[in-house]
């Protein structure tokens, strides 16, 4: 055991005003990024498919709805490049450089999608540049998760970790409310007709303000204590990838198997329900989205409070908490959502965000606490990245699927049910990590 670095010592920054920049800079990034995914996934819902695939729309609409829902997984396909190549970065340049980059890169490819031509203006070209746009927005995701996470973590006394790294993760209910809010905001101020020629296109190019607001509060949060303190000694790896491989396979493992259920049970009420309401279920479009928002209120409140209790009880009872709850729900919950009642619907996606946010709130210290400082960014972006393959990827196209071939809703909540059992295992075996030391002479 060694002893403490003054990075762990230290009750994070001295001030608390840069406590406070930080934390609204590791929020900021990861609400645009995910206000970013969330407009697309929402809308390849309800509407991309006629608008990007409409020959097989009008021949085979369920596999055009399918393959749609593949869309939102081809992104995830290549996170792992960007946490790769963002973690190795991160680890060598610094924290705060690859965070501000992952913003633009994200904004810039959400903006250009609310400028595409559509199936009808350029044929086949629409739907093979939503793809590469969509690559570019995987990649950006990729590296921005670990770098916001990290900058969350490192700046936090150690008996807080657990909520200042739920901060990065409450920006996916916030980016959540802000994406559902502005579609049901749409929705009901604007004709159908028109809302299907133009209105899906403001949301993408919104975020263009998004991103100029997210690059000047991230330009002003300081570098990490933790990457200074390496900066100092110089202790950088050459290749953090490279050692990562070769000495912290298990912990990637882990990081990667603790996700998987999260992540799958998440796309479910990000992307699947509001299809299958309004589609399968012919519920009407702005009550589902508006039943979506105020789950999302659930989502941030318990992620929050999941980071708060893991520095009381600890991580791996809290992920147990969590995970236990999204398994026990998933059976009533499809009961509830089939009864095609909007209030039963917004009570069936509440109880569901509790799990959600139990199992999501203290991943972020969690993950920092498994990796020795100078492969930290490295390791938490490629297990989160790869879980997120696993999990959440193609989870909306699985249960499409399910549906399709079981016509049961059951068989989806088996499928996450299954998943869950899975990332319970990771947590068990990935063992308590609260209170482990950050710093740089700190290795575990």
């Amino acid at each position: 055991m060694t002893t403490p670095s003054k990075v762990d010592t230290l009750a994070g920054p001295s001030s608390r005003r840069e406590e406070r920049k930080v934390l609204a800079g590791t929020l900021v990034g990861t609400t645009i990024e995910w206000y970013d995914f969330f407009i697309f996934a929402q809308l390849t819902a309800t509407l991309l498919s006629p608008l990007f695939l409409a020959p097989l729309n009008e021949s085979n609409p369920g596999l055009a709805q399918i393959l749609s829902f593949a869309l939102i997984g081809i992104s995830f396909l290549f996170r792992p490049l960007g946490a790769v190549i963002a973690g190795h970065l991160g680890d060598r340049l610094g924290r705060k450089a690859m965070l501000v980059f992952t913003l633009v890169m994200m904004g810039a490819a959400t903006a250009l999608i609310g400028m595409l031509p559509t199936y009808a203006q350029i044929g086949a070209w629409a739907p093979v540049l939503l793809i590469l746009l969509r690559v570019i927005q995987g990649f950006s995701a990729g590296g921005e998760w670990g770098g916001a996470a990290l900058m969350a973590v490192e700046h936090a006394p150690m008996n807080r970790r657990g909520l200042f790294g739920a901060y990065p993760q409450i920006g996916v209910p916030v980016g959540m409310i802000l994406a559902t809010g502005l579609l049901f905001f749409l929705n009901t101020s604007m004709s159908k007709e028109d809302f299907a020629a133009w209105g899906w296109r403001v949301p993408f190019l919104l975020s263009i303000v998004l991103i100029v607001v997210g690059y000047l509060i991230r330009r002003a949060v300081a570098e990490s204590p933790v990457f200074q303190e390496m900066a100092l000694r110089k202790k950088e790896s050459k290749a953090p990838l490279g050692e990562l491989v070769r000495n912290h396979k298990l912990p990637v493992l882990y990081s990667t198997l603790i996700f998987i259920g999260n992540n799958a049970a998440g796309y479910l009420l990000i992307a699947f329900f509001i299809s299958y309401a309004t589609k399968t279920l012919k519920m009407p479009t702005p009550q589902v989205l508006l039943a979506t928002t105020l789950a999302s209120f659930g989502w941030l409140i318990f992620t929050l409070v999941g980071g708060w209790l893991s520095d009381r009880i600890g991580r791996v009872k809290t992920f147990l908490l969590g995970y236990a709850i999204v398994f026990a729900w998933m059976i009533p919950m499809f009961a509830l959502i089939d009864t095609k009642d909007i209030m039963l619907y917004g009570v069936a996606l509440f109880v569901l965000t509790i799990g959600l946010g139990l199992s999501y709130g203290p991943m972020s210290a969690m993950y920092a606490e498994m990796f020795p400082a100078n492969v930290r960014y490295s390791g938490i972006s490629i297990g989160y990245a790869f879980g997120a393959i696993l999990g959440g990827a193609f989870a909306a196209t699985i249960a499409e699927s399910l549906l399709q071939s079981t016509k049961w809703t059951g068989s989806i909540g088996i499928y996450i049910m299954v998943l869950c059992v899975i990332s319970a295992v990771g947590v068990v075996l990935a063992k308590e990590t609260k209170g482990r030391p950050l710093g740089v002479s700190a290795h575990h």
